[in-house]
């Protein structure tokens, strides 16, 4: 039977070259636009955060940048808690909250759809994240059809 001869990993140890980078450090240009839209339900898996993290990047490289929550989107930009709103109930259970105001106080626009907040998921305005616009369901297809036109780098974010 093989013997494993190796020690074990310790804490600070490296597995990866994380220094290591393969392609150039892509800044926007002036004027260069990005739309990171969300059709995902919050906490159904890691895309709604792991993409929140890709605008804000985005962001911070120089492109305008917004986020479109619509569909089950809308859930990642309702205020949550538990007692009270606000209120961090387990680790990462702010997560959302969190990194859509980051993204917002960076400079970053988000907007959620009003049809999906009330009529899907029974929501109004007042629970929307400070700062998220609340938009018509039809400027969805328009705020797209406007980041198309610009050329903009347009990242959808759905899960099924």
């Amino acid at each position: 039977m093989p013997t494993v001869t190796l020690p074990a990993h310790q804490t600070g140890d490296f597995l990866v070259d994380y220094e290591e980078k393969v392609f150039e450090d892509v800044k926007a240009e002036p004027g260069q636009k990005a739309l990171v839209t969300f059709h995902t339900v919050a906490f159904e898996g890691s895309i709604g955060f792991v993409n929140m993290l890709q605008a804000t990047r985005l962001q911070r490289k120089g492109f305008e940048t917004s986020i479109l929550l619509y569909g089950p989107g809308v859930t990642l930009g309702v205020q949550r808690g538990f007692p009270k709103l606000g209120d961090e109930a387990f680790p990462g259970h702010m997560n959302f909250n969190n990194q859509l105001q980051k993204f917002m106080a960076e400079g970053g626009k988000v907007y959620a759809c009003r049809f999906a907040l009330q009529a899907l998921y029974g929501h109004g305005e007042p629970s929307l994240i400070e700062g998220i616009r609340a938009i018509n369901p039809l400027d969805v297809l328009d705020l797209k059809l406007l980041h198309i036109r610009d050329n903009a780098v347009i990242l959808d974010t759905w899960t099924v």
